[in-house]
Order: C-alpha cells, then structure tokens, then sequence
C-alpha cells in the first residue's frame, strides 16, 4: 500500500471464518469506508434497519483499525506527546513566574558597585613562555679537501655531553688533530706563512685569546711571529706542527750552501780588487830606484868626462818614467766587476735561503683547526666513528650552559632590558632567577621579540628535567618600594582641575544614589595587573575604605 492510500480493513460476515476477508452473502469485499458511507455512498444514518447491525461491527473494526495504525507509529505519537508536554510545561512558566518587565517596580534600586582599598606591594610584571635547552645547536662540518686519501677517523671521538673548549681536541683525523679555536669564520684554507686576509686575522686574535703570542693582533698577515705561534698551539695540543712538502728541508739545505759559495766568490773577487789595486812590491820599488840612482851616476860621469852626456841623460829620463809607471794607479774595473757580481749572487742565495725557510714554516691546515663561537660547548651528537670516514656533519655541538628562549610581543618587549632578572618555575615547583641575555627586536612591528634568558646554575639532575621543556617566565619591570595603598584603576576618577581623586563610602553602598560619599584627591603612582598605587592628598584615605568603581 503507498502512503497516500487509505488503509482498508476487511471484516468478516457473519457465519464466516474470521480470516476470511469476503461477505459470505454477496462474495463482495467490505472496507473502513464501506462500513462509515454504505455500500451505496449513503450516510450511515440513513441507512436501512441494517444500519444497527453493523454499527457494532463498524465500531470494532474503527478500534482494531486505529490500534494497528498507533502501533505501527509509536515513535511519531511518542514525540509528540513530548511535544505537547512541553508546550505546557512553558504556558505554566510564563503564566506563574513574573517577567523583568511586570516585577520591575517591585525590584530595589541597585546599589553603587565599591572595591576595597588595598595595602600591600604592588608590581607589574611580563610573563611570557620560553623553551629550556641548550642554545645555538650547529652541525660541525670539517674541510677534508686538503688531505690526500680518505678522511679516516683514527683518534677517539667525544661522547655526547663531552664539552669542546679552547684548545680541546674535537677529533683526530688521518693521526692529525683538529683543535678548538674560539671564531666565527670557518677555516676554508691553508694559512702559512706570507698569506693575508680576515681569516689570518681571526686566528691570531683567537691564538691571543688563549695566551699564544702571534704577533701584532690587527694585522691580517702571517708572519714569522703568527708561524712561531702555530708552533706552540700545536705543542699545547700535544702533537708535532704539520709536515711541511716533500724536498721543502732539501731546499733549505741547498739554498744555504748556495749562500755559502756566493759568500766565496765575493771574498775571492775582493782578494782580485786588492791585488789589482795595490803599488808595486819592495822589491820593485827599490829596483826603480837603484836604476834611477844608477843613471844619475852616469849621467854625472858622463858630464865629468865631457863625454856621452846625451846617453846618460835619456837613461836618466828612462829610469825615472819606469820608476813613476810602478807607482801609477793601476785598472781595476774588471775586479771590481766581477766581486759586484759576486755579491749581488749572495743577495740572491740568501733570498731563495729565506723563501726555503719560509716554506718550511710551521703552517695550520684547514683541515686540523675549527672554529666555535661562544665557547664551551655542549657535543649533543656525533656521526662518525674510529676508523669511519668524515662525510658532512662529523658531531652536533650547542651551548655549553642552559638557555630559555622565548617571545614577547613588542609592547612588553620594549619594556625589558638586558640584565633584568626574571624568575621561572623548577620542576618541584621553586621559583629559580634567569637573567636577559639578549633581546632581538623582531622583522617588523608586528613580529615578537626574541627574548634569551640566562638561568643561575643549575644541576645536572634539574638540567636533565628541564631539557626540552616549556616554561612560564615571570619578568618584574615595575615594583613599589614596600606595602603601599592601591585601588582598582576604574576607581580613579578626573576632578575639575585635572587631578585625580576617589570617591569613598561611608554608609551602606546598598542605598544606591542615597549613599553618603566623599571625594580624595590622591596621586597615582605604579599601575599593575588592574589596579594603582595612590597616595592621599586631599583627604584621608585608609586600606578597608570602600571606594566606588561603577554605578
């Protein structure tokens, strides 16, 4: 049957069995309807005298009827009749209880809305939240580029919560170490002797910083005193200064008998120059004058005898021009030369001596020095191990102390400075001081600030609770000195001339406008967490005094 049919029932005719659901008499079948209109459509009450008849069968069949159709919806009549339960249940409720509007004019007046006055210290404080750990974790990475061969791990690698200071050895590479060094720039390249830039001078600055004498500190040329300062870092490490290149000390030794044979040749030439320069030799010098003396004696012979004068006087003249020519100064240009030569090639072998030495050098190795700022710090991981090869991040290294790192919104940032002292809870709920390290404004205005709180020292067992964990941090940026008297800040009232006042009850707030009140100037002093510190002026004013914030 579809729901829009009426629902039919079938009554048995007298004499019938009851199943059956035709009149014995016509074998016609009869309805709900039937039975109400007749069989012809006529009214019920029109009917012949058969009408009383089936007016007991018709009652039946309109209780049979309607009792299959309750059973057959009893959650519809079910929340019906809630419905309707309802529907009372509100008609009794807007009948027996009084609106606001019809009880209005019995309702007493209200009555002032009072605080009390207040007596004690007073503080404002920004609380914030901030995460415990250690700070500036970083992936140490170790410039291998330089070694020949595999980046062998051969020394033993530091544990996890080992802590890296200045001159600690991080790990052992190849049988070489690599040293802790307080710097921002990492090593990139090999720094000897001659070399120039920020990275030579960050690690003569860092060699100072640890006691290691390295020359003048604001300069950013390796010299021989950054060389010699290689040389003790690597004595305080425990290790021998790197290998220099292969045939360097050759060099050395080469370059200086090179400067010992040029050194020769120069003695040799000045010898040349000498000999070259010098007068004649005694013998020669008293030859000459024995031949001079010997014509001078002929010549006055001659003269004497009257005879071969002319001969004599030539001999004479002979005598005395090779007596001059011994004494003449002599050409010594080409000595003189050649020792020019031989000491402009000692200049040279005493330069290449000096650039052999140089390359001989003690010299640091990118590959055996890392820098870390902030130092100690903390190793929270390591990724190789002995006999491992070095590949990206050899270990995880953070601060070596406990940090709180939190945010503040730029109103309460700006209201810290570093230095402040802060408070945040233990875990077994003692309060601990934490100090501002640093404060770092954020992007833009509407970005918070980092806010770096610096905790007193800590136990490893407190450490060990706190790590990793979300604290709330209390940071007083205001506090009165002692108790003070204070009031709620909706108290405060403007007077004709500007001042400040506050309204006191001295009777009942209940009487409303009735109430007797009266007015105290006070200066307001610190206001924190809804209330002002006040101080009376005009008038008396004492803590317990009711005092009016809303009417």
């Amino acid at each position: 049957m579809r729901d829009d049919e009426t629902p039919t029932t079938q009554i048995p005719a007298e004499g019938s069995d009851a199943g059956a659901g035709e009149n014995s008499a016509t074998g016609e079948t009869t309805t709900f309807t039937d039975l109400i209109d007749g069989p012809d459509g006529a009214s019920a009450d029109s009917a012949d005298g058969t009408a009383d008849d089936v007016a007991g069968t018709t009652n039946t069949s309109r209780v049979s009827g309607w009792g299959r159709v309750l059973r057959g919806n009893r959650t519809l009549w079910i929340v019906a009749l809630g419905a309707v339960v309802c529907l009372v249940a509100g008609l009794l409720v807007g009948r027996f209880l009084l609106s606001p509007d019809a009880s209005s004019a019995d309702a007493p007046e209200p009555g002032l809305v009072t605080a009390p006055v207040e007596f004690g210290p007073l503080s404002n404080d920004v609380t914030l939240r901030a995460d415990v750990g250690y700070a500036d974790a970083v992936d140490v990475k170790i410039d291998t580029s330089t070694l020949t061969g595999g980046a062998v791990v051969t020394g033993k690698t530091p544990e996890v919560g080992a802590t890296l200071e200045p001159l600690s050895v991080a790990l052992e590479i190849v049988g070489r170490p690599v040293i802790v060094l307080p710097g921002e720039l990492p090593a990139y390249r090999t720094l000897r002797f001659g070399v120039s830039g920020p990275d030579v001078l960050q690690l003569k600055q860092a060699l100072a910083s640890v006691g290691i004498g390295a020359g003048d500190v604001n300069s950013n040329m390796f010299d021989q005193a950054t060389a010699e300062g290689i040389a003790q870092l690597y004595a305080q490490a425990g290790y021998p200064v790197p290998e220099s290149e292969e045939g360097t000390a050759d060099g050395v030794r080469s370059a200086e008998e090179a400067v010992r044979s040029a050194q020769s040749g120069v003695a040799d030439a000045e010898k040349a120059l000498t000999a070259a320069g010098a007068g004649p030799t005694p013998v020669e010098a008293f030859q000459a004058d024995v031949a001079v003396q010997t014509a001078v004696e002929a010549l006055d012979a001659a003269r004497a005898a009257g005879e071969g004068v002319p001969a004599a006087e030539r001999a004479l003249h002979t005598a005395n021009l090779e007596r001059d020519a011994i004494w003449a100064p002599r050409d010594t240009s080409s000595e003189a030369s050649a020792l020019e030569s031989a000491r402009a090639a000692v200049t040279s072998a005493n330069e290449a001596l000096e650039e052999a030495r140089q390359k001989a050098l003690p010299f640091l190795p990118a590959s055996e020095v890392l820098y870390l700022t902030e130092l100690p710090r903390r190793v929270d991981a390591v990724n190789v191990q002995r006999g491992s090869i070095v590949e990206g991040a050899a270990m995880t290294v953070s601060g070596a102390t406990v940090r709180l790192t939190g945010a503040a919104a730029e109103a309460d940032a700006r209201l810290l400075e570093a230095g402040a002292e802060a408070a945040f809870e233990l875990p077994d709920g003692t309060e601990h001081r934490a100090v501002i390290a640093t404060l770092k404004e954020g992007k833009d205005s509407s970005a918070r600030w980092s806010v770096i709180l610096e905790p007193d020292p800590l136990t490893p067992e407190q450490i060990s609770q706190l790590q990793g964990s979300n604290v709330r941090v209390k940071i007083a940026v205001g506090a009165t000195d002692g108790d003070v008297l204070s009031v709620p800040l909706a108290a405060l009232t403007a007077g004709p001339g500007g001042e400040s006042r506050v309204e006191v009850v001295e009777s009942d707030p209940r009487e409303g406008e009735d109430a007797t009140t009266r007015l105290v100037v006070v200066e307001p002093g610190l206001a924190a967490k809804g209330a002002v510190e006040v101080t009376p002026v005009d008038g008396e004013l004492d803590e317990g005094d009711l005092v009016v914030v809303g009417r």
